[in-house]
């Protein structure tokens, strides 16, 4: 261990104190694999308020009111004057971002307040919890003109149990949802892509027992892969003491546990499950289960680790053929969502010949991460520590670590997540390195089954000589970093002559590479913005890939172009970051084939 590591790891022993992570105010834990519970689709058509100056929220002098506009009250008390009603105002579908819905919040940043109204007859004997899988980026939230509570965050879910709030008949949901960019927000005020507002993601009305399973694990246990280790977790009253069954039918597997007062029960299964890899994704059916509750879930197990220079799944090393991918529909429409945006895009990724994609720059949604899961996809997934954001401020920082605990929490079943991501391109400093330190010891602590890695950057230590040094490489477990030469960095002749040294061994994982290029813009290979230029850089990329000793994956940025306001040329650009291989309406881009070319390549040589 050299000196620069001991300092740093001894900062981030020392500081780790000093911040503090806790759920904003009025949100629960998360309950895992919830939409396997009955629920109630509050998805479709809501009403909406437009609110840039927060009149519904905040009186002249811009102290907090109660939340005029959470009333939801019609035009009804003529002696009393009004001056909004959602049920005459406009619509919006959820889940669905304002900006592609409605032209005049394109560029739009601010309030928008969304009213449901919905008809509920609760069960006396359950629970129930308003659920939203993702809303960007700060929610409040009202049921029935209470307030359940508030959250931070574009795309971690989030829940309210409303038990004694339902009512018999029609109740209103009412949201406040800004999506302003914040200084100390994470990400901060700047980034490069599109700061889509609204529901971006499902809402759900769930039931559950008075006491019910809460969340769960089952991976394989530590050093084995004869036995299925794992814990249960229960909620409620009558939490411990109770008996658990879990069973994997096909395995023959079933186990019965008791938990203990906290409700957690662990066990384990000496059963031997057939590994899950990309050539063979096999998923388990699995039951869980307590005298009024039952959950199922689809798991498979793996075992996963960096030795030296190699990445080994289940033993095996393996070659990450990746893409990088940003979270918007196939076509133009702006956030995508659905099980149908994620099936197109991850067609597109297998077309290219690949088994892995980095979802950038955030978790994508549950959709996208089962859907690879099942087709034998690795992934890399990351929280928007983005750049330069306030490396001092603990509120930062504990924005930052319910971000990672709340992705980690919702996909730790999903045996397909290889790496949780706590950066991308960060500059160095002291108080960084802290901040990041603290990180990757949390994730490592909330699960020590997958790699933690960050987009680190590069630089020139002799002419023609790149490397990273970076002493957060020296904490994660990948020497993974975004790199550009040929578009940033030089011209694309740039990667002929250039080679790369590393001081650090470990598994050299190139999470972004590529230039840009318009589909149907021909002309010279010296070009930019040409299909030809672009077609140039991606071979001479892969010829220099191919000198960086101990390469493990890369994954090229992007698959398809993606919206960005940092992206103005007009005639080329118009709004959209172009350095994908597929255009905003689904058309190859000539880089594409030889991308697919050198991936199949791989492939062969690999069998």
């Amino acid at each position: 261990m050299n000196l620069r590591y001991l300092l740093f790891a001894t900062a981030v022993s020392v500081t780790t104190a000093l911040f503090s992570s806790s759920p904003d105010s009025g949100t629960r834990s998360l309950i895992q694999n919830s939409h396997a519970r009955d629920v109630v689709n509050l998805d479709g058509t809501w009403k909406i308020i437009i609110d840039p100056f927060e009149n519904g929220y905040y009186d002249y002098r811009l102290v907090p009111t109660d939340a005029l506009y959470a009333q939801d009250k019609d035009l009804t008390d003529p002696t009393k004057l009004q001056e909004y009603e959602f049920e005459s105002d406009r619509s919006l579908n959820v889940p669905g971002d304002w900006n592609t819905q409605m032209d005049q919040l394109y560029y739009y940043e601010g309030t928008v307040w969304y009213r449901k109204r919905f008809n509920y007859n609760p069960d006396s004997t359950k629970r129930q919890f308003l659920n939203f899988d993702g809303a960007n980026y700060s929610s409040i939230v009202w049921l029935n003109g209470q307030r359940l509570g508030s959250h931070r965050g574009g795309y971690t879910p989030f829940c309210f149990e409303v038990t004694d709030l339902l009512k018999d008949g029609e109740n209103s949901i009412v949201v406040k949802v800004d999506n302003k960019r914040q200084p100390n927000g994470v990400p901060t005020v700047n980034s490069d892509w599109w700061n889509y507002g609204g529901l971006t993601r499902s809402v759900t009305l769930q039931e559950a027992p008075s006491t019910f399973i809460s969340d769960y694990r089952l991976t394989l246990a530590p050093g084995l892969t004869d036995a299925i280790g794992g814990y249960i977790i229960l909620d409620g009253a009558e939490k411990g003491g109770r008996q658990f069954t879990v069973k994997i039918p096909e395995l023959k597997g079933e186990i019965t546990g008791v938990t203990d007062s906290d409700g957690r029960g662990e066990f384990i299964i000496k059963k031997k499950p057939q590994l899950w890899n990309p050539e063979s994704p096999k998923l388990y059916d699995v039951w869980l289960s307590i005298a009024d509750d039952e959950i199922k879930d689809r798991i498979g197990f793996r075992t996963l680790t960096a030795d030296g220079t190699k990445i080994l799944l289940n033993g095996k090393e393996i070659f990450c053929r990746g893409i990088s991918i940003h979270e918007e529909a196939p076509y133009p429409g702006g956030r995508g969502w659905s099980r149908e945006h994620a099936e197109t895009l991850l067609d597109w990724a297998q077309d290219l010949g690949c088994n892995f994609v980095r979802l950038a720059h955030y978790p994508h949604n549950e959709n996208t991460v089962k859907a690879a899961e099942e087709r034998g996809i690795m992934v890399w997934s990351e929280i928007p520590v983005y750049w330069t954001i306030h490396w001092e401020d603990a509120d930062t920082y504990a924005n930052a670590e319910q971000q990672l605990t709340d992705m980690i929490s919702r996909d730790k079943n999903r045996c397909n997540v290889m790496v949780w991501s706590i950066a991308n391109e960060t500059p160095v400093s002291d108080a960084r390195n802290i901040f990041l330190g603290s990180l990757a010891k949390k994730a490592r602590e909330l699960d020590s089954t997958r790699l933690i890695g960050a987009a680190m950057e590069k630089h020139e230590v002799a002419p023609g000589v790149l490397t990273v040094d970076d002493p957060l490489s020296e904490i994660i477990d990948l020497m993974s970093f975004n790199e550009y030469v040929g578009w940033y960095d030089g011209t694309n002749e740039k990667c002929d002559s250039v080679n790369w040294t590393f001081t650090v061994k470990k598994p050299v994982f190139v999470s972004e590479f590529g230039g840009g290029a318009k589909y149907g813009y021909h002309g010279r290979a010296t070009t930019l913005f040409t299909e030809e230029n672009q077609e140039d850089l991606y071979r001479r990329q892969i010829g220099m890939l191919e000198r960086i000793p101990g390469l493990a994956g890369c994954t090229p940025w992007i698959l398809k172009d993606f919206r960005s306001p940092r992206r103005q040329l007009r005639g080329i650009q118009n709004d959209y970051n172009r350095k994908g291989l597929i255009s905003e309406q689904g058309q190859k881009k000539k880089a594409f084939y030889v991308l697919r070319d050198w991936y199949e390549k791989l492939r062969g040589a690999r069998k």
